[in-house]
């Protein structure tokens, strides 16, 4: 797919994954816009990249609309990645022997999952709109997964099952949206350094790079965003979910 003066939409765009996706579509020549609750970040990231930003919530279906119909303003949206979410530790029942907090559990499928929907579900009505290219493609969605869908460790219920879920909407959404040309994937990234990652002490964050099969370091996010324009152009890539985590397999703990 050609992206050069084409419109693409980040959530999460602030930092981390999304930040770095930002700036590598934008390299290709792309109109990015940059949506994330830190409106100070995403104002950052977008006046970097020239490009253009909008303050929300996903799980807000208003916020993501108001977001999609900015991305598609000026140029044809054809890139929507969903960067936006976040992490929960919590065992499905607790030392005391009480059960995993429902709140929790709730909050994280309602950003991890929900949100992805609200985007997706958007984008792809924008994206259906726009006139196809050569060969009849209009755009693609790429959904952040987690290695932890495939190998959830101890006190990951809550984020493995958000990761699942986005996973499994992978090959369906893929298949509803072939008929207008619209590519759907996912990547499941392993251990990055992103600011999550960052607020730990220097020594478990060696510890946790030295655990990856090879190389042996934590993931750069700017290696996200250049899959994420690999995915863009490849356009023979559909409904699979591609893991990005040097070999790794999470261990229980």
């Amino acid at each position: 797919m050609e992206l050069q003066g084409s419109s693409a939409l980040i959530t999460g765009g602030a930092s981390g994954l999304g930040a770095a996706t930002a700036r590598a579509l934008s390299a290709e020549g792309v109109r990015v816009t940059v949506f994330d609750r830190n409106e100070e970040g995403a104002k950052a990231v977008a006046e970097e990249i020239g490009g253009n930003f909008v303050a929300g919530d996903v799980t807000e279906p208003e916020d993501c609309q108001r977001a999609v119909d900015q991305a598609a303003e000026g140029a044809p949206l054809r890139v929507t990645v969903n960067c936006a979410g976040t992490g929960w530790v919590g065992r499905v029942i607790n030392r005391d022997g009480s059960p995993h907090d429902l709140g929790a559990f709730d909050f994280i499928q309602k950003l991890n999952v929900i949100g992805t929907f609200n985007v997706m579900t958007r984008a792809a009505s924008a994206m259906a709109r726009t006139d196809p290219g050569e060969d009849g493609e209009r755009g693609v969605i790429v959904n952040t997964a987690s290695v932890a869908a495939f190998d959830g460790q101890i006190g990951q219920l809550a984020y493995s099952a958000s990761k699942g879920a986005v996973v499994g909407m992978t090959l369906p959404a893929a298949r509803d949206l072939s008929v207008v040309g619209i590519r759907v994937l996912a990547i499941a990234p392993g251990l990055f350094d992103t600011p999550l990652l960052a607020m730990l002490p220097q020594e478990q964050r060696d510890a946790l790079g030295q655990s990856v099969l090879f190389p042996k370091k934590l993931g750069d996010p700017a290696q996200y965003g250049r899959l994420v324009v690999d995915i863009s152009r490849n356009s023979y890539l559909n409904g699979e979910v591609i893991r990005l985590d040097g070999g790794i397999r999470m261990p229980p703990k």
